[in-house]
């Protein structure tokens, strides 16, 4: 039964231990047999990912299997329909269209006299590695939301890594969308392991210089312990919605949208906020009613009893202030006015306004990026987008001129620190 709770104390609890619920001791016990996988694999390379995958996925690979060959690229259009191939293609160009709004530009700043120029200038990674979740699901929206971006940053080569099927297989879905979205260079390995391969290279994989893509705990895990060898672009945890909804918010809808997000993972976090003490009743009813004959009842009343919540709140003010405590990866803003709170919401991975917005249109068509700051990161953290696969190189040109003008002030500091060399490497210039 999804709770409801109305006294604002306990909300704050309530929140922090489901904001929390990721840090528990399990992960320590994780932690050392991800870190035997990522050693074994840069010793052994791609002997140790067959031995993994045959560990871990239960599939038997030889070494000319690790790579998706190009026959099995063709035959996916053949096993998926011609709507789900229109759909995938629909998604590509809007999530296109949305990320090349997003493209940072190279810029140059010249002084009056162009003693001094000043710039910043913007270089994708040469290789980016992208990790995406297999084996029992297919998820082609989330190879299109990690693919794109990579593309219009221009990256020179993306690999793609994912756990095979029964059979070794790879989900028809999945490799449409990757050839789709530009990506045809694919291997069959998952897990800690690919992340280490991605990480390290192997005789088959190359080494790259940023991953991406959510996993489970291992592949999290992996993630954060390469990271510093190479970027990442987050450590994604379990999925979370949290729902403000007032009066005239249909609970038949809002109740839909919490199963939604509790249907993922049994770690899912589901949050209704709403004033309305009859909305919230009406919604915990309708909860119950929708999981009746829900194709995955198990894994989702496990979500709810767990990390489902209702709270009942005095205000829409103290709802924004609840969210932003809780910092969610979705914000659904079901409310008759939802542009005039938007000014009091600080932290959300993504907001998704008024009542005809579910959050499935982010997930797969609207364009922004569905790999969203979750566990509360939002608070530092955003979307990945075009800029993860991009750095910055500063420009700087000094003229002797402006050298002769600025010295003195850059020699005073130097010494200040106590860099001899530094202040002499000014100097010598200005006596010449």
């Amino acid at each position: 039964m999804l709770r409801i709770i109305t006294q604002q104390s306990e909300a704050h609890t309530e929140l922090q231990r489901i904001g929390g619920r990721t840090h528990g001791s399990e992960t320590l016990q994780v932690e050392e047999t991800v870190r035997d996988i990522l050693q074994t694999v840069r010793q052994q390379g791609d002997r140790a990912l067959l031995d993994y995958t045959a560990k871990f996925d239960g599939q038997t690979l030889t070494l000319s299997q690790l790579r998706v060959s190009g026959s099995e690229l063709d035959a996916a259009y053949q096993q998926v329909s011609k709507d789900l191939l229109d759909a995938i293609s629909l998604a590509c160009r809007r999530v296109e269209a949305f990320h090349r709004q997003r493209i940072p530009k190279s810029w140059v700043q010249f002084t009056e006299d162009d003693n001094v120029i000043l710039g910043k200038r913007y270089t994708p990674v040469d290789r980016a590695g992208l990790y995406i979740p297999g084996g029992r699901a297919a998820y082609p929206s989330t190879v299109i939301m990690n693919a794109i971006p990579a593309k219009v940053a221009q990256v020179p080569r993306i690999v793609m890594v994912t756990p095979p099927s029964e059979g070794g297989k790879i989900s028809p879905a999945v490799l449409v969308a990757a050839q789709e979205a530009g990506i045809t260079e694919i291997y069959r390995v998952g897990g800690a392991q690919a992340i280490a391969a991605l990480a390290y290279g192997t005789e088959t994989i190359p080494n790259v210089d940023v991953i991406t893509g959510p996993g489970n705990i291992y592949v999290t895990l992996a993630k954060k312990m390469v990271y510093g060898l190479v970027g990442i672009d987050s450590l994604a945890g379990p999925s979370e919605v949290l729902i403000i909804a007032d009066q005239q918010a249909n609970p038949v809808h809002v109740a839909a949208d919490l199963l939604a997000q509790a249907e993922h993972d049994p770690m899912a976090a589901a949050i209704l906020i709403t004033p309305d003490e009859g909305l919230a009743k009406k919604v915990q009813q309708e909860v119950q009613g929708q999981l009746q004959n829900h194709p995955r009842r198990i894994l989702t009343e496990k979500a709810i009893a767990h990390y489902g919540l209702i709270i009942v709140v005095d205000s829409l003010k103290t709802a924004a202030e609840l969210s932003n405590l809780f910092a969610p990866e979705h914000l659904e803003l079901e409310i008759a006015e939802p542009w005039d709170l938007l000014e009091q919401i600080r932290h959300a991975g993504a907001i998704f306004l008024g009542n005809s917005t579910p959050e499935a249109v982010g997930d797969y068509l609207a364009g922004p990026n569905h790999t969203l700051p979750t566990s509360g990161s939002a608070r530092y953290s955003s979307a990945l987008g075009v800029e993860t696969f991009l750095k910055h190189s500063s420009l700087i040109q000094y003229s002797p001129k402006a050298l002769s003008e600025m010295g003195r002030a850059i020699q005073t500091l130097a010494d200040a620190e106590g860099l001899h060399s530094h202040r002499e490497s000014v100097r010598l210039r200005m006596e010449n």
